[in-house]
C-alpha cells in the first residue's frame, strides 16, 4: 500500500541520500509523542540520485540506527520520492466501490508513462463534489525494480516495511498535524534533500499537487568541497554551518548561492507550473524542510530569488517528546530533517 491515514505506535524510517533518520511515535488518541529517534549520516556515495550504489553500507548503518534507537523496532514505515515514483491528481464521475476502482485504474493506465504491468499502483479519493458529481483522485505508481530495491534493503537489515509513502506525502502529514491548514493561503512544501526536492503545493486548505525536483543540497556539498578542498567530515560541517571560525563567511556564502542556481531554478519551474495549473496568480507561503533548510545562507538566497515568504520547518511543533532525546543538540537544529520521518511515524498501519 502506497498510502495510509493514522495509528498507535509506529516506525518512520527514511533512508536519504546523505542520512537515515528513524523516528517512532506514539498516537494517544489525536496527539503524538515521540518515543525515540535518531540520525546516522551516510557516506555521499552510498545513494545517488536514489540509486542504492552501496547496500552493504546502507544495511549496516540501518542496523546500527535500530540497535542504538530501539533494538525492539520490527516493523517500519519507508518512503520513496524521485524518477522511479509518479503521483497524479484525476478528476473523474463520481463513484463507488468497483466500478469507482475500475473507472480510475483505466485513468492510471492512460496516464502512466511506464507499462502498468512493471509499476505498484495505488490511489486515494482526496474530495467529492456532490454539486458537479465529480471526485478528484490522488494516484500514485512505483516503477516495481525501484520500490523493490528499497523494500529489499529494509528486509536485508531485519525489518519489516508495514507501508510505503512518498516523501512529499510524508511532509504533508507532518505539516497537517503541526499547522493550521488555511484554506485562503496557498502554501508550498519544499523539502531540500541530498539528491531531490520534493515540493508539495496546497491550495484551498487541502492538498493540490506534487512536484519533484532533481536538484539538492549534492551539488553545494561537491562545490564547497572543491572550493575548499576540505574531506568528507569537514564539508559536512561546513554544510551545517559548523565552520563559522575557520571559513571566510563571505566566499561561502558566494560559493553556496553559485551552486544553488540549478536548484532554484529547478523550483522557479515547478512553481511556474503550479500557478499555471491552478489558475492563480502567485504563492503565498513557503515551508522549508530537509538537509537543505540548514544550509546557511540558502533560505536566505531562496526567498530573496522566489520573492516568497520562507518559515523553517518545525515538525515537532505540535509533539511531545523527552528534551534528553535531543541532549546532543538544539531541537531547532534538527526538526526540519525529521519531516519526513515523523509524517511516516504518524501513518496508520493496519
Amino acid at each position: 500500500m502506497l498510502l495510509g491515514s493514522r495509528n498507535k505506535v509506529t516506525t518512520g524510517l527514511d533512508v536519504g541520500a546523505s542520512s537515515i533518520k528513524l523516528v517512532t511515535m506514539e498516537n494517544r488518541g489525536g496527539n503524538f509523542a515521540i518515543r525515540s529517534m535518531g540520525i546516522r549520516e551516510l557516506p555521499v556515495e552510498a545513494i545517488v540520485a536514489e540509486e542504492i550504489k552501496d547496500r552493504d553500507t546502507v544495511i549496516f548503518n540501518i542496523q546500527n540506527l535500530v540497535e542504538q534507537t530501539d533494538p525492539r523496532i520490527r516493523e517500519v514505515v519507508l518512503s520513496i520520492s524521485g524518477h522511479g515514483v509518479l503521483t497524479d491528481k484525476i478528476s473523474i464521475e463520481k463513484k463507488q466501490g468497483s466500478e469507482a476502482e475500475q473507472a480510475i485504474l483505466f485513468e492510471a493506465e492512460q496516464r502512466a508513462p511506464f507499462d502498468v504491468e512493471d509499476v505498484t499502483m495505488d490511489y486515494h479519493v482526496i474530495n467529492v463534489d456532490e454539486e458537479t458529481n465529480k471526485m478528484d483522485v490522488l494516484i500514485v505508481a512505483a516503477r516495481n525494480e525501484f520500490l523493490n530495491s528499497y523494500l529489499e534493503i529494509i528486509q536485508d537489515a531485519g525489518l519489516k516495511p508495514v507501508l510505503v509513502d512518498t516523501d512529499a506525502f510524508a511532509i504533508l502529514n507532518a505539516y497537517e498535524i503541526n499547522y493550521d491548514l488555511d484554506p485562503d493561503r496557498i502554501t508550498a512544501l519544499v523539502n531540500i534533500g541530498y539528491d531531490i526536492t520534493n515540493i508539495t503545493f496546497i491550495k484551498g486548505g487541502r492538498y493540490h499537487s506534487t512536484r519533484d525536483v532533481s536538484a539538492g543540497g549534492r551539488g553545494i556539498y561537491d562545490t564547497i568541497q572543491r572550493e575548499f578542498r576540505l574531506n568528507q567530515e569537514l564539508t559536512s560541517k561546513a554544510i551545517k554551518g559548523e565552520m563559522e571560525a575557520s571559513i571566510d563567511q563571505d566566499m561561502l556564502k558566494a560559493t553556496i548561492v553559485a551552486s544553488s542556481e540549478e536548484m532554484v531554478s529547478g523550483i522557479e519551474v515547478a512553481f511556474s507550473y503550479f500557478k499555471s495549473l491552478a489558475k492563480v496568480n502567485s504563492i503565498d507561503w513557503i515551508i522549508l524542510s530537509g538537509g537543505g533548510a540548514l544550509i546557511p545562507y540558502l533560505p536566505e538566497f531562496l526567498q530573496s530569488k522566489l520573492n516568497i515568504p520562507i518559515e523553517i520547518a518545525n515538525p515537532l511543533r505540535n509533539i511531545e517528546y523527552d528534551p534528553d532525546l535531543f541532549s546532543f543538540i538544539q531541537p531547532e537544529r534538527i526538526a526540519p530533517l525529521l519531516a519526513v520521518p515523523i509524517g511516516l511515524a504518524a501513518r496508520k498501519v493496519k
